[in-house]
């Protein structure tokens, strides 16, 4: 899985030893926390690329959003502040609408059709049309970052359940889509006030990650975790057009060759993570239900070609007609 098995760069103190004087030190931005698997294997990337360019070039990373929030990444691409970043697909859309199309409810059947999708030459097109229209930025590699799952105080087995339910979801038509095609009411809401707007009753659910919810602790005001499955999220990492040119390609197949090395390492930890959680939160006490996603993928499905989405329906044909990975 040569395209989907790439991550983005972080520096280690292995390859701060490694620097001359004179060599290139590439910033890599993100939002993620260092305890996030992205951020592990990002590490791992950056020891192999430094001892591939024998110093020549280095990476020093940039988590938590110390450089910027994802829309200022996402600009500093283009003016050269940044040379790499993790953005989710949504974001990309921003720029170029079909990359967000996997980041809208059930457009992916399960992890195998995420994983043959960006293996696809379908992909490869979209990825190329999110390059012409960035001014030559460079989605180099795809992450799983996990699927989404709707949290609340009381079960969610059924379309029905959620009438009315006033749930947080990130500011992106796709995450509002979910809600609205089934009756919810979507509050958009910034991601750091979650919590408390859980706690004090603002809103009634959220959606997210098991290893997300886990993380920012939603289970500690949320009884009930239901396994919606409604979106499998994906992590593009973004090299800058300006730092590719100027690699040399015997630097740019050390970047390559980096990315494709330790990609399985984040999305195998989300995996692994995912499958393990489970039993977790039912050791906390929380409630986790198994969900029938069969009636809510015929309540989103009209809405996956009203016509009025940022990818067409040919392309989301194609990706439908995509057979699973084997």
């Amino acid at each position: 899985m040569k395209q989907i098995t790439k991550v983005a760069l972080a520096a280690t103190a292995f390859a701060a030893s490694t620097l001359t004087a004179s060599a290139d030190v590439l910033k890599f931005a993100h939002v993620y926390e260092t305890s996030h698997p992205l951020h592990a294997a990002a590490l791992a990337a950056a020891e192999q690329f430094a001892a591939a360019t024998e110093g020549r070039h280095s990476i020093e990373v940039f988590p938590a959003s110390a450089l910027g929030k994802e829309t200022a990444l996402n600009e500093g691409l283009g003016l050269g502040t940044v040379d790499i970043i993790y953005t989710g697909a949504g974001f990309a859309g921003t720029i170029y609408g079909p990359a967000s199309m996997t980041d809208f409810p059930f457009t992916l059947r399960n992890i195998k059709h995420w994983e043959a999708y960006y293996d696809s030459d379908l992909f490869k097109d979209v990825a190329e049309g999110y390059t012409d229209a960035s001014g030559g930025n460079q989605i180099a590699s795809v992450s799983y970052y996990g699927s989404r799952h709707v949290t609340a105080n009381k079960p969610v087995l059924t379309p029905e359940d959620m009438k009315d339910l006033k749930i947080r979801v990130p500011n992106a038509p796709a995450y509002v889509l979910f809600p609205k095609a089934i009756g919810a009411n979507p509050t958009p809401m910034a991601f750091a006030e979650v919590y408390l707007a859980l706690q004090q009753g603002v809103v009634d659910a959220q959606e997210n990650p098991l290893p997300t919810i886990q993380a920012k602790k939603f289970h500690e005001v949320q009884s009930n975790i239901n396994l919606t499955g409604h979106i499998a999220n994906s992590i593009f990492t973004v090299v800058s057009g300006i730092t590719m040119s100027k690699l040399s390609d015997a630097d740019k197949e050390a970047l390559d060759a980096a990315l494709d090395a330790t990609a399985d390492q984040s999305t195998a930890a989300i995996l692994e993570a995912e499958a393990n959680l489970v039993a977790w939160f039912r050791e906390q006490g929380i409630t986790v239900n198994e969900v029938d996603r069969a009636p809510f993928i015929a309540a989103v499905a009209p809405a996956l070609t009203a016509g009025d989405l940022p990818f067409s329906d040919d392309l989301y044909n194609g990706l439908q007609a995509i057979p699973d990975a084997k």
